[in-house]
C-alpha cells in the first residue's frame, strides 16, 4: 500500500449526500478482482447520460479535474454495499484523500486498508470548501495526515480526528498484509519448529 504523509492536490466537487457504493463503481463492473482499470467505471451512470454520451456537468468529464487527487463530497459516502471494488475505483481514478461530513463505517474502513485517507469535516467546513471549489477554475489544498490538518490557500486550516493506530499504518504504508508481513521472521521460525516437532501437518 502506498504511504501517505501530505497531500496538495486539486479538489474534485461531488456534490451529492448518500453517494452508495453501486453509484461509485455499478455491479457490472465488478468481475475482475484486479485493482487497475476500475476507474473506467467509476461513477459511469452519472458521467453518462441515458443516450450514452458523456455528461459535461460531471466532474470527471471537466478537464480540470482529470488530476485531481481529493474528492469533496456530502453525507454518509460510501453507503450500500460492502464492496472494496469502490475504493479500489477512486484509487485508480487517482483519488488519495476524501473530504465528507459522514462516511458510511465499512467503506470509511476500506479506505484505510487501501490508502485512501477518508477525512470526517463539520457541514460548515465542507459547504465552505464547496463554495472556493466552484468559484474557480482549480482549488488546491493540502492534506496534512502527520498534523491532522486541511490546509486552504486562503489561510484556514481545519483540524481532524483520526484512529493513532490508523494514522500509523497510513504514514507507514501498511494494510493488513503489511503488517503481517512485519512478523516474516517470527512465523517463519515458528514454522520451522512445528514442522519438526509436528511433520505429520505440513
Amino acid at each position: 500500500m502506498q504511504a501517505f504523509t501530505t497531500l496538495t492536490g486539486t479538489v474534485a466537487p461531488l456534490d451529492r449526500a448518500d453517494v452508495d457504493t453501486d453509484q461509485i463503481i455499478p455491479k457490472q463492473y465488478l468481475k475482475t478482482i484486479q485493482r487497475t482499470g476500475l476507474k473506467e467505471g467509476l461513477f459511469a451512470d452519472w458521467r453518462q447520460r441515458p443516450d450514452g454520451t458523456l455528461d459535461p456537468d460531471f466532474f470527471s468529464n471537466q478537464s480540470q479535474y482529470q488530476e485531481s487527487s481529493i474528492l469533496l463530497t456530502r453525507d454518509n459516502f460510501g453507503c450500500g454495499s460492502s464492496r472494496e471494488h469502490a475504493p479500489w475505483a477512486l484509487l485508480d481514478y487517482g483519488i488519495r484523500s476524501i473530504l465528507a461530513p459522514s462516511f458510511a463505517d465499512i467503506f470509511y474502513n476500506n479506505c484505510f486498508q487501501n490508502g485512501i485517507l477518508p477525512v470526517v469535516l463539520t457541514a460548515q467546513a465542507i459547504q465552505t470548501l464547496f463554495d472556493r471549489v466552484l468559484s474557480k477554475h482549480t482549488y488546491q489544498v493540502t492534506v496534512d495526515l502527520a498534523e491532522q490538518v486541511i490546509a486552504l490557500p486562503e489561510g484556514e486550516r481545519y483540524t481532524f480526528t483520526v484512529d493513532p493506530f490508523r494514522k500509523d499504518c497510513m504514514i507507514k504504508g501498511l494494510d493488513g498484509i503489511g503488517l503481517t508481513l512485519q512478523y516474516e521472521p517470527a512465523i517463519s521460525a515458528y514454522e520451522a519448529r512445528r514442522s519438526r516437532e509436528a511433520p505429520w501437518l505440513f
